[in-house]
């Protein structure tokens, strides 16, 4: 039922319109499949997720000799019209259903999908890949894309608190202080999704996951712990922490000296912004920092155990003495 629900969302165009629009991602998976094209010229294709069967499209026309779209949600229907519509039915095979029942007669030489969610790992779709990997895809085969890693840093955002929480306190003059409690529990209870700068981050980044898609596995997904230490690079106040994600698009046998070189799709603040934006996790209420202060503790990602597609998340944070849990 959940899942029903899950693909049920990625039926309405509008999800597949602001992915598509996303200039970034979208040009960021062409640019990397044409770049490799070699490895994908001649070649057999399984695209995890297709939606409207873009990237299946651009596989074809470079070259791939067969590109199996899968998509469980109905939008297949449409993605199958588009690939009538270009002339590409004789390269191009939508199969509508869960990559884990569709069937596939053939080994695949390449695995492309557009499977990160917010916080990189939010709809656990990334499984959907490795069960695809595990499955068809050859020896040597590729996978784009190959690497990602998840990111978290703190932040100072007075402009958001001052918006949702300071607001309370002066109401055409009226004293609405009372709402504060509540206020605060319904701005900052959820992660937000939102756009931050640069200037918001208060250090360098901390890794909290790195993920091979060429070895990683499913169980390894299911609880993410990292611990962090932060030592503020300015005197402000600290409001949460920020999390972002980069996804590479490497060959199954690149050097660590060729990987600098890279296709990245990047969601970090400093860059340009994508429909990912970042993921915030904003404290009730903030805590002064002065320069170099530490900030230490921990974060746990878990899927949920109603719910594999959603993300549970557990926060410890310590800082001038005193220790929080969120």
């Amino acid at each position: 039922a959940f899942d029903a629900a899950y693909f049920q969302s990625y039926s309405h165009v509008g999800i597949h319109e602001e992915m598509i629009k996303d200039h970034v991602r979208t040009d960021t998976y062409r640019t990397a499949i044409m770049r490799l094209q070699n490895f994908i010229s001649g070649k057999v294709v399984i695209d995890v997720g297709c939606g409207t069967g873009i990237l299946s499209i651009f596989c074809a026309l470079a070259g791939a000799k067969r590109v199996y779209a899968v998509e469980a949600s109905d939008i297949a229907v449409q993605a199958n019209e588009v690939v009538k519509t270009n002339n590409l039915s004789d390269k191009v095979i939508v199969l509508h259903g869960r990559v884990e029942e569709v069937t596939i007669e053939e080994k695949v030489d390449v695995i492309i999908s557009e499977w990160m969610g917010y916080m990189l790992v939010y709809e656990s779709m990334l499984g959907s890949v490795i069960f695809a990997r595990d499955k068809w895809l050859k020896p040597g085969g590729l996978i784009l894309p190959s690497h990602a890693t998840l990111y978290m840093a703190p932040v100072t955002h007075s402009d958001r608190y001052s918006e949702s929480i300071d607001f309370w306190r002066d109401v055409y003059g009226i004293d609405m202080s009372a709402m504060l409690p509540l206020a605060k529990q319904c701005a900052f209870e959820e992660p937000s999704v939102e756009t931050i700068t640069g200037e918001n981050v208060l250090t360098w980044p901390s890794v909290v996951k790195y993920v091979d898609c060429y070895n990683v596995s499913a169980q390894e997904l299911e609880i993410i712990t990292a611990k962090y230490r932060f030592e503020s690079m300015m005197r402000a106040p600290l409001h949460g922490f920020a999390f972002w994600f980069d996804v590479e698009f490497n060959g199954p046998m690149m050097s660590q000296s060729k990987r600098k070189e890279a296709i990245v799709l990047s969601t970090a603040p400093e860059d340009a912004p994508t429909h990912w934006q970042q993921t915030l996790l904003y404290f009730f209420d903030p805590i002064d920092l002065q320069q170099d202060q530490v900030i230490e503790g921990s974060v746990t990602l878990s899927q949920s155990q109603e719910n594999p597609r959603f993300l549970n998340i557990h926060l410890e944070y310590s800082s001038g003495g005193r220790s929080f849990v969120k």
